[in-house]
């Protein structure tokens, strides 16, 4: 009795996953239809739609992709074929020669999008299944099949495919064997207008560099290459956010802060792009303390993200204690670390004492260099004097040195508006705001004539709902990740 009741649990278990497994199957084929559609029509509303039922066939992928993609590989290769070979393989299926898995197989060849897009789903499945040495062998592979392909409606497909090639790299630590293949299929892309493979490859060159510290490299990259206007806002948020970290590590922080303002405005507003704003808008406090400005308490209150590190790090500063900040910087270095702001944040150290020159300054008229010195916890009378010298240097305070008493006088106070302070102030809200106005006109995009074409052609009634779903979402022509 026991054997058979466990075999018809088998046999019941078999049947469930049969059942959930062909409305999966059935989905991926529908995906493959659209695609078609797009090699024929070559009408990016379809590689939209397919991208936007990415995200759930993916979370369905990581429960029943072991048993689904060898039956779509099989339905869809012909015998002989070697990317179902090799497929099979990683996934962990032996390819077999039954004639089961044949005789419903067309032999003509597979167009390229369908292609290319089942070995997307295989990265994502790879990689959602933590399977990363498959992963990387799969990768060899789709490069080499990318550059086989020379078709302007597998541009969306290949800056994936990319995406996820560098992704397997980066989680197996060899961030400079891809350089090579990266460089070399940009310089492609580049030669046939190819504007979403050029923006993706562009920023994952710039992310490579990023993680290996390569600033000097990254730099050049930025200098020697025009990222394309029209690319989508995801890539072009990430773009700004490498922009703004570079220009920070070099010290350009004007620069950086504009760039994080233009990453953080532009990055998708959906739950799938927290991450990304949290880490634009914690660069974006150390960029704003850096260049001498304390955030507003706004940034800290409701948002997503561990800020508590960065808030009392904007404490310290806007109290100008360099104990407290001595103390914040041990206690949160492996959350810095983590982040990869500790050098950032580490500089932070003069902008504290800075702070406190300036309170003090403002609260005694005339004060000792020596009991500077111990307000500030800094190192003996002679460097307090020099730190002073520069922070009246620098505009910081007004004040002056009497260096054979020892001691600082603050100079009288005068009205800000008889200095060029206000409109300094008005004429930089001026320029943000006239920025901010042409990076909108440019961000507006219009119809090509071909999509006019389409537009006025007779659509069926369900890709005209699936238009107007695309419209309201507005993600028609955008490429999100």
């Amino acid at each position: 009795m026991t054997e058979s009741k466990d075999v018809h649990m088998k046999d019941a278990q078999e049947d469930t996953s049969s059942f959930e497994s062909e409305p999966l199957i059935t989905e991926i084929e529908q995906s493959f239809t659209l695609l078609g559609k797009v090699a024929t029509t070559f009408d990016n509303r379809y590689i939209s739609k397919v991208f936007r039922d990415l995200g759930p066939l993916r979370r369905k992928l990581v429960k029943h992709g072991d048993d689904v993609l060898p039956i779509v590989i099989k339905n869809t290769y012909p015998q002989g074929n070697p990317s179902r070979g090799y497929l099979l393989e990683l996934l962990g299926k032996a390819p077999s020669s039954s004639a089961s898995d044949t005789m419903d197989v067309d032999s003509t060849a597979v167009l390229p999008e369908v292609e290319l897009y089942l070995h997307l789903l295989v990265q994502v499945y790879l990689l959602d299944t933590e399977k990363l040495q498959e992963l990387n062998a799969l990768s060899e592979k789709v490069v080499q099949l990318m550059k086989s392909f020379n078709r302007r409606s597998l541009d969306f497909i290949q800056a994936k495919v990319w995406f996820y090639v560098c992704r397997a790299k980066e989680l197996i630590g060899d961030l400079y064997s891809i350089r090579s293949e990266l460089l070399y299929s940009l310089r492609t892309a580049t030669l046939r207008h190819d504007i979403e493979t050029t923006a993706s490859i562009i920023t994952l060159l710039l992310r490579n560099y990023l993680l290996s510290h390569d600033i000097n490299q990254a730099s050049n990259l930025v200098e020697k290459v025009e990222f394309p206007e029209n690319a989508g806002n995801a890539l072009v948020a990430r773009y700004y956010y490498y922009l703004a970290r570079i220009n920070a590590i070099q010290l350009d922080y004007s620069t950086a802060n504009e760039c994080v303002i233009a990453a953080i405005r532009k990055a998708p507003q959906t739950p799938l792009a927290n991450g990304f704003l949290q880490a634009a808008t914690k660069l974006s406090i150390v960029i704003e303390l850096l260049m001498g400005d304390i955030p507003e308490l706004k940034v800290f209150k409701n948002k997503p993200g561990n800020l508590e590190p960065y808030f009392n790090v904007t404490k310290a500063v806007r109290l100008g204690d360099i104990k407290l900040f001595g103390e914040v910087l041990k206690k949160y270095e492996a959350d810095f670390k983590k982040d990869d702001n500790f050098t950032l944040v580490s500089r932070l150290r003069q902008n504290v004492i800075k702070t406190g020159i300036r309170i003090i300054s403002l609260s005694y008229a005339k004060i000792s260099l020596k009991d500077i010195c111990i307000k500030l916890h800094l190192d003996s009378e002679e460097s307090t004097e020099y730190i002073v010298s520069k922070a009246i240097r620098d505009g910081v305070i007004e004040a002056s040195i009497n260096h054979q008493k020892g001691y600082m006088q603050s100079n009288e106070l005068l009205d800000v508006y008889s200095t060029k302070l206000p409109q300094q102030e008005f004429d930089q809200r001026i320029k943000f705001c006239l920025s901010l106005h042409n990076e909108s006109v440019k961000a507006m995009r219009y119809p090509t004539d071909n999509e006019k074409e389409n537009i006025t052609k007779e659509v069926e009634p369900s890709d005209e709902v699936e238009l107007l779903k695309a419209i309201e979402e507005g993600d028609l022509d955008d490429f999100m990740d």
